[in-house]
């Protein structure tokens, strides 16, 4: 059994003389769920999202007065900074870890989720990812992974096939940030464009840290690339747009997930006008409980969702979900519930195939129109629209 830590309670009402209160608190425990984000840097306001929606999910779970194993359970949430940064990831991973955490919702990019999962899974801990959409987060074969929205491999291949299809582009372009996510998300774009016969007129790298992005787009200019496909995140693409636009050249910016938050568009102000970005999951207010979320989630924080709250929720949710079904709190003895489980969640149906990858994914493609990104079309999914 995983060591857990103990509600302080008991000692406080044992010295009240209440005896009903101090029997109560003996049969309490608070069970610690684990948050891991980049709560500081370039993407601190989507980790504060991914944790905001954790936060909301565990204040309704602890609403129902949950118990578990014939105990009464109260659940917390305990936030570490990875910073968006492998190395610090693992340190993070570690830390959970040692605070004998039942279970961790996070990392949120898979350049930090891949390295962290490995220390979850020696552990034999449950990591179920709000967003880490790079394949090869799932591909490493750990039975502790999940991840409950689409991966790349999906996204890359809808992405590409949208870009010929639907946006009628012939001189294609892609730059990528060199990072597990961005790469290989741009490796999978370009693949689908090959699959439909289509060649990219030029392939350019930036690194996760560049701000000036006006060498590789004189480059790709001097190719008349109709379409820029980034593999990256909102905090630079939103200058490579901006960059674009100054250099006038006649393109398009694209991309498939990281795009659609208000970060961007802050950021990119009236530039980022026509950017289009292939985002996984269903827009908020298509989702189930979508409307309901965004009116708790403002209600609470007094802010718009900025990007992957809903995801956060509901993989704190399914995490619980799972050790209620085997009335345990054990990693060992919920993990085989959340492996098999079949979960109806305020993003959509969670259920999870034999790598914890999410079965039938729901993509959506967003267009920003008048300063604000508008849904476009939705794709995959149980039906595509």
């Amino acid at each position: 059994m995983k060591t857990l830590k103990i509600s302080a309670l008991s000692a406080a009402l044992l010295l009240s003389g209440f005896a009903s209160s101090a029997s109560w608190a003996a049969q309490s425990e608070t069970v610690i769920i684990g948050l891991a984000g980049p709560l500081t840097g370039p993407s601190a306001r989507i980790g504060k999202d991914l944790e905001n929606g954790a936060q909301l999910a565990i204040d309704d779970i602890n609403k129902q007065h949950p118990t578990i194993g014939g105990k009464a359970v109260t659940f917390k949430l305990q936030s570490e900074d990875d910073q968006s940064d492998p190395r610090t990831a693992v340190a993070v991973a570690q830390r959970l870890v040692d605070s004998g955490v039942a279970g961790v919702v996070g990392h949120w990019n898979t350049g930090t989720s891949i390295p962290a999962a490995r220390v979850y899974h020696d552990a034999g801990i449950a990591q179920v990812a709000p967003v880490a959409t790079g394949h090869a987060y799932t591909k490493q074969g750990f039975d502790t992974s999940f991840r409950v929205m689409g991966h790349d491999d999906d996204g890359g291949q809808f992405a590409g096939e949208y870009a010929v299809k639907t946006l009628k582009a012939k001189r294609i372009a892609v730059i990528d940030d060199r990072t597990a996510f961005g790469q290989g998300l741009a490796d999978e774009f370009i693949k689908s464009l090959e699959a439909q016969g289509v060649k990219i007129v030029d392939r350019q790298y930036v690194d996760d840290k560049t701000v000036d992005f006006s060498a590789v787009l004189t480059a790709i200019r001097s190719k008349n690339a109709d379409l820029v496909f980034f593999g990256g995140v909102d905090s630079q693409a939103a200058p490579l747009a901006r960059r674009i636009k100054q250099l006038n050249m006649n393109a398009t910016l694209m991309g498939a997930g990281g795009f659609v938050s208000q970060t961007f568009l802050q950021l990119a102000q009236k530039e980022g006008e026509g950017v289009v970005a292939l985002e996984p999951g269903l827009p908020v207010d298509q989702m189930p409980g979508g409307k309901a979320f965004e009116q708790a989630y403002q209600s609470r924080y007094h802010t718009h969702i900025e990007l992957h709250a809903p995801f956060a929720y509901d993989a704190t949710r399914v995490l619980v979900a799972a050790m209620e079904k085997a009335d345990s709190v054990d990693p060992s003895e919920y993990l085989p519930a959340l492996r098999a489980i079949s979960y109806s969640g305020v993003t959509g149906q969670i259920a999870f195939d034999d790598q914890g990858n999410l079965k039938s994914p729901s993509f959506t493609v967003y267009k920003v129109v008048d300063g604000k990104w508008q849904p476009q079309t939705v794709l995959g999914g149980a039906k595509t629209k």
